[in-house]
C-alpha cells in the first residue's frame, strides 16, 4: 500500500493567502534545551492556513462549524482529476469529460501544484464550475489552491457547493500525484465553533487490506 502526503507542510515561509502577512503562521520556541529541562514551543496560525477544511460557518452565518463535519465523508474513495491544462477558472466545460458521478469526492490538480509561491492568479473553481458539481451530486471537492474561489462577488463558489453540503478541501499538495482512483484519508484538527481546520490529508493506493 502506498501512502501520498498531499499536505502543505506548516511553517514560517511557506505560501499564505494573498501573501498577507497577517496570514503567515507564527511559531515560537518558549522553552529549549540546554536553558530548559525539556523543549516547547507555540504555534498561532489562522484556521484557513495551507491544507484545510472549511465549515459552513465561514461562509454562511449560523453554518455548522468544524465539530459538525462529518467524518465518514472525509475517509473515503476519492479521485484526483488532472486540470493540469485549465488557465484562469475551472468551467463546467472543464469537468465535463471527467465525467464525475453522484457521491463522488473528486480532487482538483491543476497548474497551482508546480507553484510553491503564492500565484495570485491561481487557478480556481468558477460558478459555473461549482454548479455543476452541485448538480451532479458530489460528496466533496478538493483543489491544490489556498482558496477555491478568486475574489468572487457574493462567494459564488464556495455558496453554490455549500448549499449543497459539498464538502471543500483547499490547499492541497498535488504535485506528482497521478490521476485516478484513491482513498483519502482528510483529518481536521478537532476545533470547536470554529469555521474551517487545517488538516493532514493522505491519499492511499488501495484500502487498507485489500
Amino acid at each position: 500500500m502506498r501512502i501520498i502526503d498531499v499536505s502543505m507542510q506548516i511553517h514560517p515561509g511557506m505560501q499564505v493567502y494573498k501573501n498577507r502577512e497577517a496570514n503567515r503562521p507564527v511559531h515560537t520556541v518558549t522553552r529549549q534545551i540546554p536553558h530548559d529541562s525539556v523543549n516547547e514551543s507555540r504555534l498561532e496560525l489562522p484556521l484557513h492556513t495551507g491544507t484545510h477544511i472549511d465549515s459552513p460557518l465561514h461562509m454562511t452565518a449560523g453554518g455548522g462549524t468544524t465539530e459538525t463535519l462529518p467524518l465518514s465523508s472525509l475517509l473515503t474513495a476519492c479521485r484526483v482529476l488532472d486540470l493540469s491544462g485549465v488557465r484562469g477558472g475551472i468551467t463546467r466545460d472543464d469537468l465535463l469529460p471527467h465525467r464525475i458521478q453522484a457521491g463522488e469526492f473528486v480532487l482538483m490538480r491543476t497548474r497551482n501544484s508546480d507553484d510553491e509561491a503564492f500565484q495570485a492568479d491561481f487557478i480556481y473553481l468558477k460558478k459555473d464550475g461549482a454548479e455543476y458539481l452541485a448538480e451532479t451530486g458530489v460528496k466533496g471537492v478538493g483543489i491544490d489552491a489556498l482558496g477555491i474561489e478568486r475574489d468572487q462577488p457574493g462567494h459564488e463558489t464556495h455558496l453554490a457547493l455549500m448549499r449543497k453540503d459539498i464538502l471543500i478541501i483547499e490547499g492541497l499538495a498535488l504535485k506528482g500525484v497521478e490521476a485516478g482512483n484513491y482513498v483519502m484519508l482528510a483529518l481536521p484538527l478537532s476545533i470547536r465553533d470554529a469555521d474551517g481546520a487545517p488538516a493532514r490529508v493522505v491519499l492511499l493506493d488501495r484500502w487498507p487490506g485489500n
